[in-house]
């Protein structure tokens, strides 16, 4: 640090520290006719405090602070329904105590913390109570805790799980839940409004904690290893936001302003190099899968079966020689692969044809092909435009259900 640093630093803390005896000496003048203007040592015209005229003992001031604002009325109307979801797995059990009691006891004793999120009460229902959360906080569970704001523990069921949205649905007793979750429109929201994340970061220790952002993007495609093989093998479409999200608020809540839940807390990117990017799965997709996880305790989805590519991966050079697209055409999906016996391949699709509209839907990437394919009905006939060799097409499709490879 330079003299000349050193100096201006130096000025400003002497200049402070005088600032603080003038302000000393004020007060020390005019001190006797002070205290005997004030109501307790408090001064009752500017209401600041001082100390007790008669222990002095330094006390507080008795004005308060209205700090009610649009998001302490948001967090104050879901907080009460956001959990913590303890995922508990049971444990080899090293000692010689376990070989002298029951086999109900030992499975009990041997249950511990494998892992904490947090989960969202979105309905209740007579004595049922419906919790959504990630199925990654509950994944290999033997047993699933909630653990509500109060602090109250109960047992959860698994109603059902989707590893494709990252979703579950947990049953609760509802005798002691008093505050459910209302689902706002995450196709209305607006790049740029806030975002509140609600949840339980690095586990119960710091429940109900509160961060705040703004919805940094809609419909991001965040490439997913489903399988745990280090391999990307799913494309999540997700809101983004720079809401504070750490490992534990997973499966707790993203809201509005009005307090509503916009989406469930999922991923976030994690890196020396990256900061506030946070990802929640899009609450008017929650809505469809966790009433179809309540229905049937898992999702069945129609698929096309082909593998396929954005046709913006594609270079203008294959476009024209491989795929023989007409100039006006600059977006689509191209068909990669066609798996036997699938829909597509019965329908007529081949490889290199270039998807342009489903069901009467301009096809623009693979996320909106996805949406469309998910969005439609088992059973019911589709009709597929396509360009193959330059020529615009059409077929019928006749959606089936498969493993979702699309």
């Amino acid at each position: 640090m330079s003299e000349e640093t050193k100096n201006k630093k130096s000025g400003s803390w002497k200049n402070g520290l005088v600032g603080g005896l003038i302000g000393g000496l004020v007060v020390a003048a005019l001190g006797g006719g002070y205290l005997a203007a004030t109501d307790n040592g408090v001064n009752t015209e500017t209401g600041v405090g001082m100390v007790d005229k008669d222990t002095g003992e330094v006390i507080t001031t008795n004005v308060s602070v209205d700090v009610t604002s649009d998001v302490t009325e948001a967090v104050a109307k879901v907080e009460d329904s956001v959990v913590s979801v303890v995922n508990m797995q049971s444990q080899a059990d090293g000692g010689l105590g376990g070989a002298f009691e029951t086999n109900s006891m030992q499975e009990e004793d041997n249950l511990q913390t494998a892992g904490e999120g947090s989960g969202v009460i979105y309905k209740k229902d007579g004595d049922t109570a419906y919790v959504v959360t990630n199925n990654h906080v509950i994944d290999g569970s033997d047993a699933i805790e909630v653990i509500l704001k109060d602090g109250t523990k109960v047992e959860a069921e698994l109603i059902g799980t989707d590893i494709w949205t990252d979703l579950a649905v947990l049953s609760i007793p509802s005798e002691n839940i008093t505050t459910v979750a209302t689902f706002g429109d995450s196709d209305a929201l607006t790049v740029g409004e806030p975002a509140i994340a609600i949840g339980s970061p690095l586990g119960t220790n710091f429940v109900s904690s509160v961060t705040q952002g703004i919805i940094s993007a809609k419909n991001r495609s965040v490439e997913t290893d489903i399988t745990g093989d280090g391999v990307v093998d799913w494309e999540v479409t997700a809101l983004q936001t720079d809401a504070a999200i750490n490992p534990g608020n997973s499966g707790g809540a993203l809201i509005n302003i009005a307090g509503q839940v916009i989406g469930i807390n999922s991923m976030k990117i994690s890196s020396d190099t990256v900061e506030g990017m946070g990802f929640a799965i899009p609450s008017n997709d929650v809505v469809s899968i966790i009433n179809q996880l309540e229905a049937n305790g898992e999702v069945v989805r129609p698929v096309l079966g082909i593998s396929l590519l954005d046709l913006s991966e594609i270079s203008e050079q294959q476009q024209e020689t491989v795929l023989k697209l007409p100039e006006d055409v600059t977006s689509g999906v191209v068909v990669a692969e066609v798996q036997p016996d699938s829909a597509a391949e019965v329908a007529g699709l081949e490889q290199y044809d270039v998807i342009v509209k489903f069901n009467g839907k301009e096809v623009t990437d693979s996320i909106s092909l996805r949406k469309e394919i998910y969005a439609s009905e088992l059973g019911k006939e589709i009709e597929v435009e396509y360009y193959r060799n330059g020529e615009l097409q059409k077929t019928t499709v006749t959606m089936t259900a498969s493993e979702p490879t699309l």
